[in-house]
């Protein structure tokens, strides 16, 4: 690698370092700040708080890279110039294309280490901090929905009063249908525990066997219920479409599928998963055209605001597309990559316009 290559790769991701740690400060104090609220609702204490807080933090580090790659990018651009350094590189030959390159390759690393946290880091962390939280208020998953779970599983519907944390069952009901879509038989069981990949053990079990007009009532201690359903599949109440890993998407995904249940949001939240990794490249080029030119110091402090609001923008548009593409039924792929695409649009036209200028 070049010397200067070198030295820029260390000004830039020092700068982005620094500016994803202030973040995560700023972040893990407004959550600390919403959980001081619920210190002392059953064995939930302060440490419990902090805890929840670090567990989380992979997750705000997940979201807030793009934005940090943009605003350091930014800041450490902007103090190069001022220092009339880029201005050296510039007279001794360094074109446009040279210097995206070199940010390019800071991006590269940004862009793997956000996909490792996302995929490998978050979804765990985010699922063990609610389920501690969950554990010691005393509550349980699904608690304030008024009818529980509901979940179709072939010629089944499965309605789960509560989920535990550890993802046991209580309050099960399950309605059996035949092919003709008659209902067959009724299932109600106080507790139920997963045993084996497609099995759960069912206690204190009263089964309703429907025949015509003739019901029969069957007590049971226990009984061993196949099912689709998994805790992986449950773990989804645990954690957002947009925290959860490539493979838990998939996974729930095809048991929609399976299922005939609409996919849309989470075939657009796999597909987020795959492109965001990838805005680290975009917000490096939209900083290019920002940060390359030669600003007084008294005007560094308004291009890193600028910084800011266009990373704002670029994480409301995320946001934006996906619920709109979910809403509307359109394309999973194009409604992912559509503020992606938008802000690479933007970053071209001005990097194109600063050349020409």
């Amino acid at each position: 690698m070049k010397v200067y290559r070198r030295y820029l790769a260390r000004e830039v991701s020092g700068a982005i370092l620094l500016v994803l740690l202030a973040f995560l400060a700023l972040f893990a104090f407004f959550d600390l700040l919403g959980e001081i609220k619920s210190v002392g609702e059953g064995g939930y204490q302060l440490h419990h708080a902090f805890a929840f807080v670090l567990l989380r933090a992979p997750g705000r580090a997940y979201e807030l890279v793009p934005i940090a790659v943009l605003i350091g990018t930014l800041y450490a651009l902007s103090a190069l110039a001022r220092h009339s350094e880029l201005t050296v590189l510039r007279v001794s030959g360094l074109s446009t294309v040279s210097l995206l390159g070199g940010l390019f390759q800071v991006a590269g690393w940004f862009a793997v280490a956000t996909f490792l946290i996302g995929e490998f880091v978050a979804p765990p962390a985010e699922k063990a901090a609610y389920q501690m939280r969950l554990k010691e208020r005393g509550r349980m998953v699904g608690q304030d929905l008024r009818s529980g779970l509901w979940v179709k599983d072939e010629q089944s519907f499965i309605n789960v009063r509560v989920v535990l944390p550890d993802t046991s069952l209580r309050g099960i009901r399950i309605y059996e249908f035949d092919e003709k879509a008659q209902l067959h038989s009724i299932t109600e069981a106080a507790e139920g525990k997963h045993v084996v990949p497609d099995s759960w053990r069912l206690t204190h079990v009263v089964q309703t066997l429907l025949d015509g007009e003739r019901a029969e009532v069957r007590q049971l201690p226990e009984l061993l219920w196949r099912s689709a359903l998994s805790p992986d599949i449950l773990s989804v109440l645990m954690v957002s479409p947009d925290r959860m890993s490539l493979r838990h998407l998939s996974t729930y995904t095809k048991h929609l599928a399976d299922n005939h249940q609409k996919t849309n949001r989470y075939d657009i939240a796999f597909w987020k998963k795959v492109i965001y990794p990838l805005a680290a490249f975009v917000m490096v080029a939209l900083a290019l055209p920002f940060g390359g030119a030669h600003y007084r110091a008294e005007r560094v402090g308004l291009k890193i605001f600028s910084g800011v609001m266009v990373g704002i923008l670029f994480y409301m548009l995320n946001g934006l597309f996906s619920n709109l593409g979910a809403i509307n039924s359109w394309s999973p792929l194009l409604s992912a990559v559509t503020p992606s695409a938008l802000f690479l649009f933007a970053a071209a036209t001005m990097i194109w316009w600063a050349d020409k200028r």
